[in-house]
């Protein structure tokens, strides 16, 4: 027989190495092809996160262009119907009350166009047709949409509307027209995106008209020149028609040895593309990290034992969790912090004109889809406030503007307030503030009759409640915006102080 073998200590020790070798060798491979595994989703993550990620904003983007040109039609109609309602016989009246609308509903180019085309302003008046295209009509039938760039000034968007039955110091006014600054509206954007993104407004011919940068390839170029030599023919004629049809849209390209994918979306009845743009490595980078992250702790695991590897990929993944947690908390946290400071108006802190406007596209999706039966609207105008600017300041009617808004919290504390013009107040009502709406109502109206013989704040109120037949949040406000009319009245001649 042969002796057996005795197990020494050399053999232990090289049974040991190779048995490190051998699993450091798996895990070295196993990292290898995790690695590639990891890269190909990578990629296809990428894809999937740009086409969504741009697709949201494009079309988030647009919502909000839209429903700041509807604000500023519905703004323009009350500033006629104000006019119309005044006794204006000179120039001086006539520069007067178009102050006050531009004060009173916020609009900041405000202009009338008598039949002889010329366009009165606040401060001059002056002949339209050679500045202004949409002149060249005898009559307007419709509201028009127009883009002009006046000389030696930033692009500007041109909403007019036909005025037909106004008649002022003996002329016939045929249109009123407000001018919009493109780069407020870029603004306007901007905030939203936090400069996560590319963006430009462009016209159906390519042409930049926010004068934004869309990436290196394109930059503040003609969109279509620009690609004109980075993408094949048919996919530019396909998006070129896109453009012209006011179609949605999206383009992937290569630029500077990465992809860049952008989507754009029309803006209705403007001839404009609202166009985003992200390269892909942006996102790539993000994700690559952690994944570089992990990779890396696989490495590290090569000359560990097998529990030892095991541990340190548990402390990995934990410390891992807790930091995308953090990082993911103070995201959210800064995003609120953006969100306040965009929807809060700064002199009363209540929500703003521009939270009211998102906060009435989310009700008019529910009020569509059914979920919503008991809403109720209340619409508020302080009475006396140009009174008291005239007579005592404005740091006096900044005051009374102040007070008012603490009254109506004060009564309405399960409603969400809005300060949604220079005097203007709205409050939305559901669930319990629904509920006790009248009583609510009849308790702030015998304060405020009570303080017109006090001195004290006096607010015209008007409510009205979410009808069957309703289709949109405006429907509800324009019947108590209306009421609220009618109680001013009301309180005019109890002895309140008008705006008059």
């Amino acid at each position: 027989m042969k002796p057996k073998r005795q197990i020494t200590n050399k053999s232990i020790v090289m049974t040991a190495i190779i048995g490190s070798l051998v699993i450091i060798a798996m895990v070295t491979a196993n990292t290898i092809w995790s690695s590639r595994r990891t890269d190909s989703a990578t990629s296809e993550a990428v894809s999937e996160v740009s086409s969504f990620y741009l697709e949201a904003m494009a079309d988030h983007g647009a919502k909000t262009l839209t429903n700041l040109i509807g604000s500023n039609f519905e703004q323009m109609e009350k500033a006629v119907a104000f006019i119309a309602g005044e006794d204006v016989r000179t120039q001086d009246d006539l520069r007067h009350n178009i102050g006050m609308v531009k004060t009173l509903l916020n609009l900041n180019r405000f202009a009338l166009v008598d039949d002889d085309n010329i366009v009165y302003t606040q401060y001059t008046t002056y002949t339209g047709r050679s500045r202004h295209s949409f002149l060249s009509e005898e009559t307007l039938s419709d509201r028009i949409i127009t883009t002009v760039s006046p000389y030696g000034s930033s692009k500007q968007l041109c909403l007019a509307i036909p005025t037909s039955e106004l008649t002022l110091m003996g002329k016939h006014f045929k249109a009123c027209f407000v001018l919009l600054d493109i780069s407020d509206i870029v603004d306007l954007l901007a905030l939203d995106d936090e400069g996560r993104t590319s963006f430009a407004l462009y016209a159906r011919n390519g042409g930049n008209l926010s004068d934004t940068e869309l990436g290196p390839v394109i930059s503040n170029h003609n969109f279509f020149d620009a690609l004109k030599n980075v993408v094949p023919e048919d996919v530019w004629n396909e998006n070129y028609a896109n453009f012209q049809n006011e179609m949605h849209g999206s383009l992937t390209f290569a630029s500077e040895g990465a992809e860049e994918s952008l989507y754009y979306a029309p803006i209705p009845e403007t001839d404009w593309e609202l166009v985003v743009l992200i390269r892909e490595s942006v996102i790539q980078n993000r994700i690559r990290d952690i994944s570089k992250r992990t990779q890396r702790a696989s490495e590290n695991q090569i000359i560990f034992a097998s529990t030892a590897i095991l541990l340190l990929a548990a402390s990995l993944l934990l410390m891992l969790r807790r930091f995308s947690k953090e990082r993911l908390d103070e995201e959210k946290e800064t995003s609120r912090t953006f969100q306040n400071m965009a929807n809060t108006d700064a002199m009363t802190g209540v929500r703003n004109k521009f939270a009211y406007t998102e906060n009435e596209t989310a009700i008019n999706e529910q009020i569509r889809s059914g979920e919503i039966q008991n809403l109720g609207v209340v619409v508020g105008d302080i009475n006396g406030l140009k009174y008291v600017n005239d007579t005592q300041g404005h740091a006096a009617g900044d005051k009374l503007i102040k007070d008012a808004c603490a009254l109506i919290c004060e009564y309405f504390k399960q409603g969400a307030v809005f300060r949604i013009g220079g005097d203007e107040f709205a409050v939305i009502l559901q669930g319990k503030g629904y509920e006790t709406m009248h009583e609510t109502i009849d308790a702030l109206n015998a304060k405020v009759e009570r303080n017109i013989q006090e001195n004290g704040v006096v607010v015209s109120i008007g409510h009205s409640h979410l009808n069957a037949d309703d289709s949109q949040l405006r429907d509800v406000f324009e019947r108590a915006d209306q009421e609220m009319y009618e109680r001013k009245k009301l309180l005019k001649e109890m002895g309140a102080k008008v705006r008059i």
